[in-house]
C-alpha cells in the first residue's frame, strides 16, 4: 500500500451565522410571539447531526415561553431509534436534547392520528401529541438527499410529511420507494399543513464544513416554495471529494448524525437502491468502513454501501435499531452486510487484494483516499498520485 499524504482543501464555505441571533431576529419578523402566546407549542426536532440543533432547540424553548406560551419537544424522527418513544428520546439526548438542558418536557410517542388522505388516497399519519397541540414548530436542516433528488429533499417538508409521521408513516411512504419520497411525500406534507396550526418552519443551511450559514424561519403559507430556494442554497454549498476516481476510498466512522444512511451518498456516489441508476461520479471501485459513531446507537443503517468492514464495527450493531430502520426505508440492499475482516489493517489489505487480482503488480500505483466521515472532509488523506489532481 503506497504511503498516504495529508491534504487540506478548500471546502465551499460561506458566512456563518449565530443560530441565536438570527432567530431572535426571524422571531421578531414574522411576529411569532403573538402566535405562540397562551397556547401548547410542540417543538419538533429529529434524529440528524444539523449544526448548533440543540442551541436551536434552546432557543426556540425560550423563545415560547418568554412570549408566553407553553413549550413541549417531540422527536421528528420516523422510525429511527428503534421505533421506540424511549430509542428516540435516547437519541435527542445524544444530540444535546433533553429535558433537562432544554427545560421543558420531552413527550415521546409512536402513536399517530389520521389527519386524512391525499388525493391519491395515502392516508395521512401524525404524532399524536404534535397534533394535540395549539401550534407546531419544526427545526431541520435543507440540504441534499440521499435517496433522490426532486424539488423538496431533506428539510422541513420531509419532517413533517415523514419525521413526524412516525413508523406508520414513514413505512407508507418508502413503501413506495424513490417515488414515495419524492413525489408523494410533499402531497402529505400539504395536507399537513391545511389541517395543522404550523407556527414555522425554521431551515437551516450549511455550507461544506458543516457550519449554519443561514437560517431562516419559514411560515406555512410560504413553506413549500421557500424551501426549494433553500435546497439550491444548500447544493452551492454541498461537500464533495477532491477528486472523482478512486479505486480504495478508506471510511474511519459512518453515523446517523453524519448521514441518514450512515456515509453521505452524494459523497461517495453510491446509491444501491434497487432499479435506480447508480450516480455517475464519483467513481470508486471499492469502499472500506472501518468503524461506526456512539452517537448512531448501533444503528448502522447504510452499511450495505461499503464492500469491507471490522468487526469493531460489526459488534456494535444494534440489529434491532438498524432492521427496523432500514426495513422501514426499503431500501433493502443497503441493509445487507460487506466482508468482516478482524481488524482495520485486514480489511483494508483484503480490499486491495481484491482489487488488483489479475495484476498484483500495480497495487503499489493504487489510487486510494482516506476521510474521517463523509461531512468531514476538510482534511484528507491520499496516495502520492493524486496530489497533482487535487491541486491548491
Amino acid at each position: 500500500m503506497p504511503e498516504l499524504i495529508p491534504v487540506q482543501w478548500k471546502l465551499p464555505q460561506g458566512t456563518a451565522v449565530n443560530p441565536i441571533t438570527a432567530l431572535e431576529a426571524e422571531w421578531t419578523r414574522l411576529d411569532l410571539a403573538a402566535q405562540v402566546a397562551g397556547k401548547q407549542i410542540a417543538i419538533g426536532i429529529g434524529s440528524r447531526g444539523v449544526a448548533e440543533i440543540s442551541t436551536i432547540a434552546r432557543t426556540l424553548v425560550r423563545l415560547v415561553a418568554a412570549s408566553g406560551g407553553t413549550p413541549f419537544i417531540v422527536p421528528a424522527m420516523g422510525s429511527h431509534g428503534g421505533a421506540t418513544a424511549s430509542g428516540q428520546i435516547e437519541v435527542l439526548d445524544s444530540l444535546g436534547v433533553s429535558e433537562a438542558t432544554m427545560g421543558c418536557p420531552i413527550r415521546a410517542t409512536m402513536e399517530t392520528v389520521v389527519l386524512g388522505e391525499t388525493a391519491r388516497g395515502i392516508p395521512v399519519h401524525f404524532d399524536k401529541f404534535a397534533a394535540e397541540a395549539d401550534g407546531l414548530i419544526v427545526a431541520n436542516r435543507v440540504k441534499i438527499h440521499t435517496d433522490f433528488h426532486g424539488p423538496h429533499e431533506s428539510g422541513v417538508v420531509k419532517m413533517l410529511g415523514i419525521g413526524l409521521g412516525k413508523e406508520r408513516g414513514a413505512t407508507l411512504l418508502h413503501n413506495f420507494g424513490v417515488v414515495g419520497l419524492r413525489d408523494y411525500m410533499p402531497e402529505v406534507t400539504a395536507v399537513i399543513l391545511q389541517k395543522i396550526n404550523l407556527i414555522a418552519g425554521v431551515a437551516t443551511v450549511e455550507d461544506g464544513t458543516h457550519r449554519p450559514v443561514h437560517l431562516q424561519a419559514l411560515p406555512a403559507s410560504e413553506l413549500l416554495a421557500e424551501e426549494q430556494k433553500l435546497l439550491d442554497l444548500a447544493r452551492s454549498y454541498a461537500p464533495r471529494l477532491p477528486v472523482a476516481d478512486l479505486d480504495l476510498l478508506i471510511v474511519e466512522e459512518m453515523g446517523k448524525e453524519i448521514s441518514g444512511t450512515g456515509m453521505d451518498t452524494n459523497v461517495i456516489g453510491r446509491w444501491r437502491i434497487a432499479g435506480e441508476p447508480e450516480p455517475e461520479s464519483p467513481r470508486i471501485r471499492a469502499i472500506v468502513v472501518l468503524n461506526l459513531t456512539e452517537a448512531s446507537h448501533g444503528n448502522a443503517v447504510g452499511i450495505g454501501l461499503a464492500d469491507f468492514t471490522t468487526r469493531r464495527l460489526l459488534d456494535k450493531i444494534n440489529f434491532d435499531h438498524f432492521t427496523t430502520n432500514t426495513f422501514t426505508s426499503g431500501f433493502l440492499e443497503r441493509g445487507r452486510l460487506p466482508l468482516v475482516f478482524p481488524s482495520d489493517e485486514t480489511a483494508i489489505h483484503a480490499a486491495l487484494t481484491h482489487l488488483f487480482r489479475p495484476n498484483p503488480q500495480d497495487r503499489p500505483h493504487a489510487r486510494i483516499m482516506r476521510i474521517r466521515n463523509t461531512l468531514d472532509l476538510g482534511t484528507v488523506w491520499v496516495s502520492p498520485n493524486l496530489v497533482d489532481e487535487i491541486g491548491d
